[in-house]
C-alpha cells in the first residue's frame, strides 16, 4: 500500500544569471563593478584609522594604503564573491562595498555581503538606496528566488540592518566558522522573491522625495513600510 508523502511545490525550472559589471543607479548612490584604479584611493581616504569597520570581516584591518590596496585588487580579480563599489552621488567618491557572493544560478540563491561603510556613508539615504539597487538587480535582472544575508552573530549593527532592510531571521548556525583564529556563530536571515514585491514597494515609499525634509532627513522610517505591505 503507497503511503501519500508531502512534498514541496513545483518550481519552474530554469537558472538565474550571475551578476556582472553593471552600473545601477539612484537618487543618492551609484553601485557599480569595483575598480581599485578609480575607486580605491577615495575609498582609503573613507576607511582609513576605522579599525572597528573590520573586526567581523575576515580580512583587515590594513597595515597602510598599499595592503589595502592589495586586497581590493584581489577581490577583483575573482567572480564570486563579485565586487561593487557604492559611490556618493553628490560627491563622486566610492564610500563603501559590498558583495554578492556564494552564487547558486540553479538553486536561484545568492547572498549580499562583505559590506563595508565607510563613516560618510552609515545612516544615510546613500547607505539604503545601495541595498535597494542591489535586491533590484538580484530579483528583477538577475531573477534569484532567494536573496541571502549571513553575518557574525555577535555583529548586532548587521543584525538589526538585515531585518530593517526586509530580511527575515531564520536562525543561527552554531560554530559555523573560524575567523582570524576565532569562533563565528552564523546569524542567517533571507528575503525571498514572493516577498520582494511588497519590499520594493517599501523600499520606493520610503525614498520617495516627499520622505525627506529640506535639510534631507527622513519624515517616516523604512521600518514603517516595511510593515505595511
Amino acid at each position: 500500500m503507497s503511503v501519500e508523502q508531502p512534498i514541496g511545490e513545483r518550481v519552474v525550472a530554469g537558472h538565474a544569471r550571475r551578476p556582472g559589471a553593471v552600473t545601477l543607479e539612484g537618487r543618492f548612490a551609484v553601485v557599480e563593478k569595483f575598480d581599485p584604479a578609480r575607486h580605491g584611493a577615495a575609498f582609503w581616504a573613507g576607511v582609513e584609522g576605522r579599525d572597528s569597520l573590520w573586526t567581523y570581516m575576515g580580512n583587515g584591518p590594513f597595515d597602510g594604503e598599499a595592503a589595502f590596496m592589495a586586497w581590493l585588487e584581489s577581490r577583483v580579480e575573482v567572480a564570486d564573491p563579485y565586487a561593487y563599489a557604492v559611490v556618493d552621488r553628490r560627491t563622486g567618491a566610492a564610500v563603501g562595498t559590498v558583495s554578492l557572493m556564494e552564487t547558486r544560478p540553479a538553486m536561484r540563491v545568492i547572498e549580499m555581503g562583505s559590506i563595508v561603510y565607510a563613516p560618510a556613508l552609515q545612516r544615510t539615504p546613500a547607505a539604503t538606496e545601495a541595498q535597494y539597487l542591489a535586491a533590484a538587480y538580484v530579483f528583477d535582472t538577475l531573477g534569484y528566488r532567494r536573496y541571502e544575508w549571513k553575518c557574525n552573530a555577535l555583529n548586532a549593527p548587521s543584525r538589526r540592518a538585515a531585518l530593517r532592510l526586509g530580511f527575515t531571521f531564520e536562525g543561527v548556525f552554531r560554530q559555523h566558522m573560524i575567523v582570524k583564529e576565532r569562533n563565528r556563530d552564523t546569524a542567517w536571515f533571507s528575503m525571498l522573491d514572493s516577498e520582494w514585491p511588497a519590499r520594493k514597494r517599501a523600499f520606493e515609499r520610503w525614498l520617495d522625495p516627499s520622505n525627506f525634509d529640506a535639510d534631507g532627513r527622513q519624515r517616516v522610517g523604512l521600518g514603517n513600510f516595511m510593515h505595511v505591505g
